[in-house]
């Protein structure tokens, strides 16, 4: 017997807990739209108003990455001498930059 997912749409949710601080993964919700899954995760990540700020995603439109897929992506910065401000020359006459 096969049985059928009805919850709905994954969706991750994201909390702001003061105005001006980064968002940050609280978890997720299901839902069927972005309407249902906002209430959800106003409903179970801020009922106690530990937020200022609130967004959610569908999980199927985020995009990750790993250390293993693509190490170049995540290769240390000293071998990528332009990085460095030695790299440069400064120009006669500039003494602040």
């Amino acid at each position: 017997m096969e049985t059928k997912d009805n919850q709905g749409q994954l969706w991750e949710v994201f909390i702001q807990t003061k105005a001006g601080q980064p968002f940050k993964h609280a978890g997720s919700v299901h839902a069927y739209d972005k309407e249902m899954a906002i209430e959800n995760a106003r409903d179970v990540y801020t009922r106690r108003g530990e937020g200022t700020g609130l967004w959610v995603v569908p999980s199927s439109e985020i995009v990750a990455i790993t250390i293993n897929e693509a190490e170049y992506f995540f290769e240390s910065a000293d071998v990528k001498i332009y990085r460095h401000p030695t790299f440069y020359n400064v120009p006669e006459g500039v003494t602040n930059m």
